[in-house]
């Protein structure tokens, strides 16, 4: 069989991007979707599903992906990451029904988190598949499965909906989507890449060594629960708004929030391209090239943030009427609110890809504690007294403390590969 050559830089990106935008306009979709037919109360439901899940979820992934993708050296095999993946895919499905039964949610709201929890299994085990495909350098791969995802979830929750009037349907018609595309897709991708790769293992199997289990854990288990963090810093404003706002405008905070992931597209692309190549510079101590590629990702965060604030104070009404409905166009100051904390974000994202790339995986739990404490306390103190305002300033809070820490680790990260001594030798 021909070998899976490793796709150029902008090949990966251009893929990747496509994938990742039709993709996450279909996840969009679904909002509007519910948003058209239902309400804000059925949006509100669906988010708090999503949140709920969602932190479980990405501690129990434990990053698997980013550690695959950036595992330059090959210390572990594809067998092992897969079974370490299936295991903590189930251990997350129990901790989510035990969460929903000690939560005492109504019934078609316990279901829908229940659903919920598990598509997110489907998509876990196909994103230890992305991973492989990652770490592989062949991004069109994975964009086609997204591609493929991404409308045949929106076709099966709005037929849902629609049939039923029922979100309940909708999130089962999700389930059946991911389902589907990890066993049609993605499991033949995986097979393929190790088909077509003679340095590695082509063992599709699961493998359950204790040792090696434990110790893949062990290095992995910093990057799950920082990613737990994050999605807790995302999940913490819903679950307040929701407390003491209702889940109507828990609606229309996630409706508008959700519109922070246009630009999130093109950042995710670009990371995940350029993490493979990252890693190696880092690795090979090529510092230079390293730090270039990391200004660069940096500037285009910029940019983009700022375009998402100008768009905003310019359009922004307009667009949440057109999109939504005019019941939402009434939130536009938020929906400016929001777009600062997206353009501060964007930035924190790269320099989160720069820190994995060189595999300082440990520093970021105590960096993301911070974060997500000062995200919960901006919150408990801001919510109640601005609504939905306060939700939009905590995330900003939060999102000027990553970058500034996050900033201070590549830093710290670049000296110890080409210190200031050894430049002054290099000189001599």
């Amino acid at each position: 069989m021909q070998q899976a050559k490793p796709l150029t830089l902008r090949r990966n990106f251009s893929w990747t991007f496509l994938g990742n935008a039709i993709y996450a306009s279909c996840q969009w979709g679904m909002l509007v979707v519910l948003a058209k037919l239902g309400s804000p109360e059925m949006v509100g439901k669906f988010t708090l599903g999503l949140a709920i899940t969602a932190p479980v979820i990405m501690f129990t992934n434990l990053q698997l992906r980013a550690v695959q993708a950036t595992d330059a050296k090959q210390q572990y095999l594809f067998s092992d990451y897969l079974g370490l993946r299936l295991l903590s895919t189930v251990l997350a499905l129990v901790v989510i029904v035990a969460i929903t039964i000690i939560s005492g949610y109504a019934w078609e709201t316990s279901l829908v988190i229940l659903l919920v929890g598990l598509a997110k299994a489907f998509e876990s085990i196909s994103d230890v598949f992305y991973g492989l495909i990652q770490q592989h350098e062949r991004m069109d791969r994975m964009a086609m499965s997204l591609m493929i995802k991404g409308p045949l979830s929106l076709i099966f929750l709005a037929m849902g909906v629609y049939i039923s009037g029922n979100l309940v349907w909708g999130v089962l018609g999700l389930v059946f989507a991911w389902a589907a595309v990890l066993i049609g897709y993605d499991i033949r991708n995986g097979r393929y890449i190790l088909s077509s790769n003679s340095s590695q293992n082509r063992e599709l199997q699961p493998r359950w060594h204790l040792q090696t289990l434990w110790k893949l854990v062990w290095l992995a288990l910093p990057m799950g629960f920082v990613m737990m963090l994050i999605s807790l810093n995302t999940s913490i404003p819903r679950y307040i708004i929701a407390g003491y706002l209702g889940e109507r405008e828990l609606g229309i905070f996630a409706a508008l929030a959700y519109l922070m992931l246009v630009g999130k597209m093109i950042i995710n692309a670009l990371g995940e391209s350029v993490s493979p190549r990252l890693a190696k510079y880092y690795a090979a101590g090529n510092g230079a090239a390293f730090r270039t590629i990391l200004v660069k990702l940096v500037g285009i965060a910029t940019f983009l943030g700022g375009m998402a604030i100008l768009l905003a104070l310019v359009a922004g009404r307009q667009i949440l009427t057109l999109v939504y409905k005019p019941e939402y166009a009434q939130q536009g100051n938020l929906f400016i609110w929001l777009m600062v904390a997206a353009g501060i974000g964007y930035v924190a994202s790269f320099l989160g890809y720069g820190m994995t790339s060189a595999r300082y995986f440990r520093v970021q739990m105590p960096l993301f504690t911070v974060v997500t404490g000062t995200s919960a306390l901006a919150c408990l103190w801001l919510i109640p007294r601005l609504g939905l305002k306060g939700a939009a300033i905590a995330l900003i809070v939060a999102a000027i403390i990553q970058v500034s820490f996050s900033l201070g680790v590549i830093v710290h990260a670049l000296h110890k590969i080409n210190p200031p001594h050894s430049v002054v030798k290099q000189q001599n």
